[in-house]
């Protein structure tokens, strides 16, 4: 059986293949007689269209790429899944490829979605992304790790780690631990300063002795390790609570003091941050300041597809986070 073609809807519609293909593109010049009769033979026949022929003579492919350093992280593969709605919405789909925080391999990444004439890229960069010569003309927006010199969406890291730091406070903790990311992250960083404006601007949280701080990768052995280190010290010198910079960590923290007897939330308060769907299956739920992943991923599109203003290099767009309150967390119990 040969294949259906544009002619052959033409034909039995009694129109011109410029009006199948205008039926097709959506344009408001087609009746709706004859956009309902188009229709209907494009169903019966089961016609579908070559994207490559329609993007060669558009010049509009209708898909976006996605560049992420991995998809084992339940965040990317949120972000990737809220892009891919997104976009959906105005009829384009995703490629979706990873970079392994990996510079030159996401600069492989890149060249490889040029080649297939994608519309634009939602790109999460690694950190020396800076090093990377990008195409001319291509429309990129950065998303989640907010690069200097480049436009970008994110959530609000920075204030959402300081409202999560505030609700422990708000309990009566003092001792307040601190799971950082890594060092040359920008989103830790941010977050890390978060963590320090709340103790700064609270009563009481000085503390004499080591600082009650950990850095980790966002995994959860990271997140085990580094809940180990903070908790391995006397009763009354360990945090009462702990906040993690991701829910990766926190569960992994969780973990750790499962490991040493200490229970939760009874001896030992512990916040999450990202506010992935993993969070609210841990016993006890843990509370989590959840990040508005599909808002960052829709406004990333729509500026992609010029349905946004794309943000200025000093300004970026960012998304308040919330607290999502769970099991975790209760007042500190007295030395």
């Amino acid at each position: 059986m040969s294949k259906v073609g544009i002619r052959d809807v033409a034909k039995l519609a009694g129109v011109s293949t410029g009006t199948v293909s205008r039926v097709l593109n959506d344009h408001p010049s087609v009746t709706k007689d004859v956009r309902a009769r188009v229709e209907g033979i494009i169903k019966d026949l089961g016609y579908l269209p070559d994207p490559s022929a329609r993007s060669m003579r558009s010049k509009v492919s209708r898909l976006i790429g996605i560049v992420i350093p991995d998809l084992t992280n339940p965040f990317f593969s949120e972000l990737v899944q809220s892009a891919e709605q997104a976009a959906a919405n105005h009829g384009y789909n995703i490629i979706v490829m990873t970079s392994l925080d990996h510079a030159a391999k996401e600069a492989d990444r890149i060249r490889q979605l040029t080649s297939r004439k994608v519309d634009g890229i939602i790109l999460v960069p690694s950190n020396d992304f800076h090093t990377i010569k990008l195409p001319k003309g291509l429309p990129i927006v950065v998303v989640d790790r907010l690069m200097p010199g480049y436009s970008g969406i994110a959530s609000d890291h920075r204030n959402g780690v300081r409202l999560g730091v505030e609700h422990l406070l708000k309990l009566g903790h003092r001792r307040i631990g601190f799971i950082s990311g890594p060092g040359d992250s920008v989103p830790a960083n941010d977050r890390l300063r978060g963590y320090l404006d709340a103790m700064e601007q609270a009563d009481g949280t000085k503390m004499a002795g080591p600082p009650l701080i950990a850095e980790a990768a966002f995994d959860y052995e990271s997140g085990r390790s580094a809940g180990n280190y903070l908790l391995a010290r006397a009763r009354n010198e360990r945090p009462t609570a702990i906040f993690a910079s991701s829910d990766q960590q926190a569960i992994g923290c969780m973990r750790a003091a499962h490991d040493l007897g200490i229970p939760i939330p009874a001896a030992l308060s512990i916040v999450g941050f990202d506010g992935i769907p993993l969070a609210s299956m841990t016993t006890p739920r843990l509370t989590t300041v959840k990040q508005p992943i599909q808002d960052v991923a829709a406004a990333a599109v729509a500026v992609l597809l010029n349905k946004r203003t794309a943000p200025a290099l000093d300004n970026p767009i960012l998304f308040p986070c919330e607290v999502l309150e769970g099991e975790t967390t209760a007042p500190p119990q007295p030395d």
